[in-house]
């Protein structure tokens, strides 16, 4: 993960957060769930800075969207506590960063709905790769 791609998403992500008065955290890891950026809004809760990241780590470690294991988790009964590792979430908001079939890290955001965190999350890859 570059410095300049993670620098990327999280500028994308806060520029549209403040263009419609949201308060967001925003965190930026690589493939390894090592945290590169983190960003708040002034106002953000500090809840949503830990899920930011924590949504992040948990999408670039399981390669896939957080929310999506956290659904998996539900529809099979696993409760979280299954990955043994007190950073993984099964809340929506954290999604994968890949090039060229490679998860090279994941974004996670919070602060809003899951499924707006979400939403947002994918606006940034969409806007900066």
């Amino acid at each position: 993960m570059k410095i300049e791609l993670a620098t990327t998403l999280t500028n994308v992500a806060l520029a549209s957060a403040q263009a419609q008065a949201l308060e967001i955290a925003v965190a930026v890891v690589d493939a390894a769930g090592g945290l590169v950026t983190f960003a708040r809004t002034d106002d953000v809760s500090p809840q949503a800075c830990v899920l930011a990241q924590t949504k992040a780590y948990t999408s670039a470690r399981d390669r896939q969207k957080s929310g999506s294991l956290g659904q998996w988790a539900k529809e099979t009964g696993k409760d979280m506590g299954y990955w043994n590792d007190a950073k993984i979430t099964g809340i929506a908001g954290g999604v994968p960063i890949i090039k060229r079939s490679t998860v090279i890290g994941a974004i996670g955001i919070s602060g809003l709905s899951e499924q707006d965190d979400e939403k947002l999350a994918l606006q940034a890859l969409n806007s900066a790769l």
